[in-house]
């Protein structure tokens, strides 16, 4: 069973800046991508960031790149997402998830993840 739990959140001004982290445990954790997802009041959960199981590639959604860096330690079992700048529009329930098997899943949509953490609240006021 893949346990994802996150930390991080918080409340933080327009500008400000905020760093998400992710504890993986129950599998190869270096074997797999991770991601991390959002989801607003009211709306549907959204595609941040992702990152290869080696951690050479990286996706980015349109609406943070640039202000958001995904990175991962494989020693540790975890995957980070740093945001900087940060708007209120940022404001959601931040989501780490990991696809449920090897094989070529989708990248940026949430079909392409089987296992997924509680989340963690980050609030941006204005």
């Amino acid at each position: 069973q893949v346990q994802l739990v996150e930390s991080g959140g918080g409340l933080v001004q327009a500008g400000g800046s905020l760093r998400l982290s992710c504890a993986a445990s129950g599998r190869t954790f270096s074997t797999y991508r991770m991601a991390w997802f959002r989801q607003a009041p009211g709306k549907e959960r959204d595609f941040v960031a992702a990152i290869s199981w080696s951690g050479g590639i990286t996706y980015y959604a349109d609406s943070v790149k640039g202000r958001v860096t995904i990175s991962r330690d494989n020693a540790k079992n975890m995957v980070y997402l740093q945001m900087i700048t940060l708007k209120p529009e940022d404001t959601a329930v931040y989501y780490c998830a990991a696809p449920q098997s090897m094989g070529a899943t989708p990248v940026r949509v949430t079909y392409g993840y089987g296992y997924w953490g509680q989340g963690t609240q980050v609030t941006v006021s204005s």
